[in-house]
């Protein structure tokens, strides 16, 4: 496999996102979609693409080796099972699916066919959340005390959504929708890694509908305790005109901010703003070199299936924001805080 073919499953506004990224990687090329709407289905035939109205056409062609699940969440477990079982490497875009027990079993069949699975956890190399790891790695909070990841805004998570095929529908339950499941599974993913090793023990969650929807959250707040002592938390409030600061970190030795953007510039997030426990103030942080583009990402998907390492996210690394997610529906569902299971593997 010199080239890796890859199929796209649901050619909404994601989906032809990864079709652009895919064009522009070594040894990578976009070859075909699924697509339920003829709209869509025209979209990609304009772009030299083959267009199928359902999985089973893409499945048989052996000429295409990896498949992406761009889906709406509740759909990535049935498509990428099977996907897999046909004999494809699979990428699904994040969450992983709609709970954990349905993540370990593509996990479980991924590794039972000897195919890459990954999720598409971009958001690990955002400019502003390598700075802040780069900046609690070097020790200027000492003991990291609490740490918030928001977003804030006033506007629905459902944003510019594909018209041609149900474009509410991330406000829809039945269909993996709200703000939890939306940048709540980037913030709580990229949460945890963050204070790694330290280990999330207890979560107490509050999901609401409060303007958008009344079906799942439009607000959501996830409070972690970690076993460290830290404190975490996670907040996607799409129902605020004043959003807070994006990034907030106290320390023994200080605390940092860093202001809220509302064209989502990680550029923005990653200036932090220092200040130390004592008189003397610390230099600004030094932001680290840039992560891996949504190409590179790809491009490392298609050497693990080479055989020539890894893919960028492995897959049983998702399984403990799988674990998290879980609990923080739990836990808002009961109105109290709910002990993690403890037998997670928790794995970078």
């Amino acid at each position: 496999m010199s080239v890796m073919n890859v199929g796209i499953v649901g050619f909404g506004r994601i989906g032809a996102e990864h079709a652009r990224w895919l064009a522009a990687g070594a040894g990578l090329a976009p070859v075909a979609v699924v697509d339920a709407t003829p709209a869509r289905q025209g979209i990609a035939r304009a772009r030299g693409l083959k267009a199928y109205d359902e999985l089973a056409p893409l499945l048989r062609d052996e000429t295409i080796h990896g498949v992406l699940i761009s889906t709406p969440t509740a759909m990535h477990f049935d498509h990428a099972a099977a996907a897999l079982s046909a004999g494809k490497h699979v990428m699904i875009e994040k969450p992983m699916a709609m709970d954990l027990p349905q993540s370990r079993q593509l996990v479980e069949r991924a590794q039972s066919a000897g195919r890459i699975l990954s999720v598409f956890h971009n958001r690990r190399w955002d400019i502003d959340y390598l700075t802040v790891k780069a900046a609690v790695a070097s020790g200027a909070f000492g003991e990291v005390i609490n740490v918030e990841s928001r977003l804030g805004q006033w506007s629905s998570c459902v944003g510019p959504a594909a018209k041609e095929y149900r474009p509410g529908w991330r406000n829809e339950a039945s269909f993996g929708g709200g703000g939890l499941y939306d940048w709540g599974s980037h913030f709580i993913d990229q949460l945890w890694r963050l204070l790694f090793p330290a280990r999330p023990i207890r979560v107490f969650a509050q999901l609401r509908g409060n303007v958008w929807t009344k079906d799942c959250d439009d607000f959501a707040r996830v409070l972690i305790d970690f076993d460290s002592g830290a404190v975490g938390m996670v907040e996607i409030n799409t129902t605020t005109t004043r959003p807070q600061s994006r990034w907030h970190i106290d320390g023994t030795s200080g605390s940092a901010s860093s202001p809220h953007s509302p064209d989502f510039d990680t550029r923005v997030w990653a200036e932090l703003r220092f200040s130390a426990a004592g008189r003397e103030e610390a230099p600004p942080f030094t932001k680290p070199d840039t992560g891996l583009s949504e190409t590179q990402i790809w491009e490392q998907f298609a050497a693990a299936a080479r055989s020539e390492g890894e893919p960028a996210v492995r897959m049983e690394s998702v399984l403990p924001t799988m674990a998290l997610l879980d609990v923080a529906r739990e836990s808002s569902r009961r109105g109290a805080a709910v002990v993690l299971p403890a037998d997670l593997d928790w794995q970078e």
